[in-house]
């Protein structure tokens, strides 16, 4: 009886010995398999940038960058953050992500189309904003609305975002590419041919605006009252990163995530602007006038709303009607929601940003300025 007592009275102990062993166990490899951040995360930027160094002119990467929101992030891990600026802007990048010399980069609606099209093993996670395309004709080139560019000499750096607003422009004017003597040239040799003489217009975005002010220019078209044919940019991550270092990534999105609230709340909005326009070229008066009446909330969310989808899907159709790829792609499967997800759950924004449907018509009230429709500025 005594021994039966025992019995008894060992087996639940030894059962609860094995059970904390088991615990005890987990938790090591559980410590063993925590990932350990890489070095150094090498971060694109799809443009030569502005300043020495470097730095990202506008949006709210531009605030991610300039304020070390990612830094931060890693700052206890002694990670290092490389900003690297591409000077010809989106072919270039591609090349990078395809050559793994990329982690995350920024990157425009048209190049990252062409590079999923041909296989760039890398996926959305963010928009970093609705983007305006503005064409300014030179002073004394006879050009004075649209349909008077036929036979011009035009200034488009192909391959870019540019490029697929300026297609959508082309077709909304009954005009082709081909109806235009189209000069293909990165954005600073473009500028330099046309306060030179040797380009009649050129397409470009709110950086050119200064030609206007100089005397220099007019703009004859611009993107600002078309919400769905304006362009938007991504944050993108290369597959491999993403696979290998997934809690790293969640936490460069947290980060970026971060930035894009910034810059979003109305009470920042004359420091950001400031900080946009100690870039040069593009004053804060272009800025205001640019986003007049519209929050920046609204311009530079990085949801992958309805809006959003709409517009990369619009432009998959389109880059494959204008000849700019090959071949067609499944947007759905293209973006990767969950670092964008779970950051947002984190940091209990999941309800902060408007969304806005296939139209670009908000679908609820943010209590700021009240506008039809994204692009809008009255």
């Amino acid at each position: 009886m005594h021994k039966e007592s025992t019995s008894r009275i060992r087996q639940p102990l030894l059962a609860a010995l094995y059970l904390l062993l088991a615990l005890l166990g987990l938790a090591g490899v559980g410590a063993a398999r925590a990932e350990e951040p890489p070095a150094v995360i090498r971060f694109g930027v799809s443009n030569a940038g502005v300043g020495n160094p470097p730095r990202v002119g506008t949006g709210w990467n531009a605030v991610a960058q300039q304020r070390g929101f990612v830094e931060e992030e890693f700052r206890n891990d002694k990670t290092k953050v490389e900003w690297i600026f591409f000077k010809g802007q989106g072919p270039a990048v591609n090349e990078a992500l395809t050559n793994k010399q990329l982690d995350f980069t920024t990157l425009g609606d048209l190049p990252s189309i062409v590079g999923r099209s041909v296989g760039v093993p890398a996926r959305l996670v963010l928009v970093t904003g609705r983007t305006n395309t503005y064409l300014i004709a030179r002073t004394g080139s006879g050009i004075e609305k649209f349909s008077d560019i036929r036979g011009k000499r035009i200034g488009l750096h192909k391959g870019t975002a540019t490029q697929l607003a300026a297609n959508r422009a082309f077709q909304r004017h009954k005009l082709t590419e081909r109806d235009v003597k189209l000069v293909n040239l990165e954005p600073a040799a473009s500028l330099a041919a046309f306060q030179s003489g040797d380009l009649d217009a050129v397409f470009g975005s709110n950086n050119n605006l200064f030609l206007v002010d100089k005397g220099e220019g007019k703009v004859v078209y611009s993107t600002r009252e078309e919400p769905t044919n304006n362009g938007q940019g991504h944050i993108l991550v290369h597959e491999d990163f993403s696979a290998k270092y997934p809690e790293t990534t969640k936490r460069i999105v947290k980060a970026l995530l971060k930035a894009a609230h910034y810059t979003s709340e109305d009470v920042n909005r004359a420091e950001v602007i400031k900080l946009w326009a100690s870039a040069g070229r593009v004053t804060e008066a272009h800025y205001n006038w640019e986003y007049q009446g519209v929050p920046l909330a609204w311009r530079f969310s990085p949801l992958f709303d309805a809006y959003a989808v709409a517009r990369n899907k619009q432009s998959v159709e389109e880059a494959f009607q204008y000849k700019l790829i090959r071949k067609k792609f499944d947007v759905d499967q293209w973006i990767d929601r969950r670092w964008q997800n779970a950051a947002l759950k984190e940091l209990q924004l999941e309800n902060y940003w408007t969304q806005f449907d296939a139209n670009g018509k908000p679908l609820r009230d943010t209590g700021g300025a009240r506008v039809e429709r994204l692009g809008s500025s009255r």
